[in-house]
Formats: C-alpha cells, sequence, structure tokens
C-alpha cells in the first residue's frame, strides 16, 4: 500500500516522525522565539531541551499502547481463536457471502481490541481462501483481504480507542484540562454507538456488493501454518508446560478484573482505562493460550510486528513537549479558533486528523500531538470536550484505509500485495467518510 507501481509514495513512519520533530521545532523556533529574553540559554537549545523533556513524559502511554497492540495480536494468535475462525469459514459458502462475513467478524472483534481484529481478520481472510480453493468455488481473494482490514476504519471507536480510553484514566497528561471523561461520554455515546452500528452494517453490505460483481481472479495459497513451534521439556523446564498453571494465572487476572468492577465505587466505565483492558488482555492470553511456553511463542511473533511503532512513541512525546512547553499549542488551539465556529470544529478536527494519521499512523501517537489543541480549542469555543475527542478518533482511523502502516501484518498472513487491496480499502474510506461526516452533523 505505500506503493503504487512498485514507487513509494512516503518514507517509512519512523523517518516521518523524525521529519516530524524537525519541522515541529523548526515551526515552534519562527512562531514562539521571544524577541527578547532574561534566559542565558539560547532558544534554540531550550526548545532542544523541551523535546527532550517531553520524551520521557509519557513512558506510561507508550507501554500501555503497545501492550494494547501486542496482547491483542497475542490472543489472535490462541488455539481457542483459531477455532472460532474454523466454525466462523464454515459460513463461508462462496465469494461474495465469504468477504461479508471476513468484514462483519473483523469490525466486531476490532471494537474490542483493534490488535485482536487486525490478525483475526487476516487469519479468517486467509482460511477462507483456501477453502475457496478446496472446494472450487471463486473468491476475489485481494478483497477478502480487504475486508479484513476493514477493522482498523472502526477500532477507535471501540474499547481499545487510544484517545477515549487516555482520557477516562486518572492523572493523564490532560487531566487538568479536560477532568476525567468516561466511557460512557465517549465509547458508549449516542453518537458512537450509532456510528459504530452503520460501520458494522454497512461495511459488510458493501464487500457483499463487491463481491458479487467484481471477477474472482486466480491465486494460490499453502496451509497456513497455525501451531506454535513445537518443543521437549526436561527438569524445571517443564513447568513451561504446564496448562494447569497458565490457566490458574489466567482466571487469577479475570476474578481481580470482575473483582475491581463489582466493588467500583462510581460507573464501571470509570474503571475501564488502558491499565484495566491490558489486565484483562493478559489474563485472557494466559487462560486462552494455557502454557507459558505458547504464550511466550505468540508474544515473540506479536512484538515481531509491533517493533516498528515502539521507538516512535517517544519522538511523538518529544513533539508534544516541543508543542506544549514552547506555547505553540496555544497558538494553533487559537488557529482552530479563528477558522471554526462551534458547530464546525468537530468537522475541522476529523478532517485535520485524517490528514495528520497519513504521517502519524499509530492512533496512541497522533493523540500524544494532536489531542492537546483539539481539547484547547473546544474548550475556548466552548463545544463538547468528548465529542472532539472523537471526532479526532474518527478522522485517525479514517484514513488507515491508505496508510500501509498497520497492513503489514495483514499482508504478511495474507500474502497479498498492498497495491492489491489498495482499491478496495480506498474506497471503503469514500463510505467510511460519509458515515462519519453524517454522525458528527446529526450530533
Amino acid at each position: 500500500m505505500r506503493t503504487i507501481l512498485n514507487k513509494p509514495l512516503l518514507p517509512s513512519p519512523f523517518a516521518l516522525a523524525i521529519l516530524l520533530s524537525v519541522f515541529a521545532y523548526a515551526v515552534a523556533y519562527f512562531q514562539t522565539a521571544p524577541a527578547s529574553s532574561d534566559n542565558s540559554t539560547p532558544y534554540a537549545i531550550q526548545l532542544l531541551l523541551f523535546w527532550e523533556k517531553g520524551f520521557w513524559e509519557l513512558l506510561d502511554f507508550s507501554m500501555q499502547m503497545m501492550l494494547i497492540l501486542i496482547l491483542g495480536h497475542v490472543l489472535a494468535l490462541s488455539a481457542p481463536v483459531h477455532r472460532l475462525i474454523v466454525r466462523l469459514t464454515r459460513l463461508c459458502t462462496n465469494g461474495s457471502v465469504a468477504v461479508a462475513y471476513i468484514a462483519l467478524f473483523t469490525c466486531v472483534v476490532a471494537l474490542f481490541n483493534w490488535g485482536l481484529g487486525l490478525i483475526f481478520g487476516a487469519i479468517f481472510a486467509r482460511m477462507a481462501g483456501e477453502k475457496a480453493l478446496k472446494e472450487g468455488w471463486k473468491l476475489n481473494y485481494p478483497l477478502a483481504a480487504a475486508a479484513a482490514y476493514s477493522g482498523m476504519m472502526i477500532w477507535h471507536g471501540g474499547l481499545s480507542g487510544s484517545a477515549p480510553l487516555k482520557v477516562a484514566e486518572a492523572g493523564h497528561f490532560l487531566e487538568q484540562l479536560t477532568g476525567i471523561i468516561p466511557l460512557r461520554d465517549t465509547v458508549f455515546s449516542a453518537m458512537n454507538i450509532s456510528s459504530s452500528l452503520m460501520f458494522v452494517l454497512l461495511i459488510p453490505l458493501f464487500f457483499r456488493a463487491l463481491g458479487k460483481f467484481l471477477p474472482a481472479k486466480p491465486y494460490t495459497l499453502e496451509p497456513f501454518q497455525f501451531k506454535t513451534q513445537s518443543a521437549t521439556f526436561d527438569g524445571a523446564e517443564k513447568i513451561d508446560n504446564s496448562r494447569l498453571l497458565g490457566t490458574s494465572i489466567g482466571l487469577v487476572f479475570l476474578f481481580v478484573a470482575f473483582w475491581k468492577l463489582y466493588l467500583a465505587p462510581q460507573s464501571w466505565m470509570y474503571q475501564f482505562t488502558p491499565n484495566f483492558l491490558n489486565w484483562l488482555l493478559l489474563g485472557l492470553c494466559f487462560l486462552l493460550h494455557g502454557s507459558l511456553y505458547e504464550l511466550n511463542q505468540a508474544t515473540e511473533s506479536a512484538m515481531r510486528d509491533g517493533a516498528g511503532i515502539l521507538i516512535q512513541f517517544p519522538l511523538y512525546a518529544g513533539i508534544m513537549g516541543i508543542v506544549k512547553y514552547s506555547g505553540l499549542v496555544e497558538q494553533l488551539s487559537d488557529s482552530f479558533v479563528m477558522m471554526a465556529s462551534t458547530d464546525t470544529l468537530p468537522f475541522l478536527t476529523f478532517w485535520s486528523a485524517s490528514i495528520i494519521n497519513i504521517f502519524v499512523p499509530s492512533g496512541g501517537g497522533q493523540w500524544i500531538v494532536q489531542g492537546p489543541i483539539v481539547v484547547e480549542a473546544a474548550i475556548q469555543m466552548g463545544t463538547s470536550v468528548p465529542k472532539a475527542v472523537m471526532a479526532l478518533a474518527y478522522g485517525d482511523q479514517l484514513t488507515n484505509m491508505i496508510q500501509p502502516f498497520w497492513a503489514l501484518p495483514l499482508l504478511a498472513i495474507t500474502g497479498v500485495k498492498g497495491k492489491d487491496i489498495l482499491p478496495y480499502s480506498a474506497a471503503l474510506m469514500v463510505l467510511g467518510f460519509c458515515i462519519i461526516s453524517l454522525v458528527l452533523w446529526m450530533f
């Protein structure tokens, strides 16, 4: 997807993060440098210190987002999830039905966890492709892969959405501006529920229609190797293969999670934070993998696919440090206020977030960079902050359909090329733009 006719359109996301850091530094220098200063430290060096300060401020947030990605991926590689996909594959009896079911179940799973939804969809598409070859019915396999990627256009309105999860946590980096915003005002708001339902209904119908009218092309597939590598355990190492131990640990994790919800002094939605989600996911990983060995094997696989984003989070935090401590965030917020009205600010946020996502593919990274600007503008204009948060989330997820970064694990599993799914995912992005614009206008 990063290429058309095999010519790169964008540098790697890591290179983009560095270029954006340089750009933010240059803008801050020319926009916020004081005419005179009593500080003996040159302003150019002050900005570097702001960058360094921001670099380390959000390490907890970076770790939270990485765990959401990795644990969701690990969960998708568990045997029970594989058995579920096998059962769902039985519903696929022809090409148009197959792509519709792939899109439907991928979107539903992505609302729980986007990492799980991405890998779940990729494996589902791969197994549906194998079934079509075995049974002799026609399937547009690149279309099936695109359907498996569709969950990335709905995820940020779900339970693993970076922005709504973070503002629901006590002590988040914008709490002084926004306070704590529970999920009932973001993920479970009438606006977002309406948006999610429209996506879950219309995306499968979109792929069903394409599956009926687009011709199928020949393809070949080797059987998907799901099982982790076997190993021999001797002596004390046998504990790594103990299913009793792994299952027991998983049950303890889940017991603690549900006990906290049971004893919650407020609505359970105040308890649903990034830490709580990761605790729940880790418990499910222990429970569904069973043995420590299988869990470790799946984690190593997930880490390989998630390594590219790990080092980018500090860079995004450094950008936040520059715009925050230089005063640039106030200037950018004032520009937002000048360009928008109370009614148009959510649309402006949505459109700008769609563009920024192309250059900052991480939802968590984008919230770090753009969140302070959007929140400050919403507060100045008296616009609903939860709506502004979700408008940013919608923009972030929309252009995933033409952003290559998160498609890489899916492409590796399905074996298709990015340029093969780009026409379908780009068309889906147009549908998503219409749905989100309608929802923002209605609410």
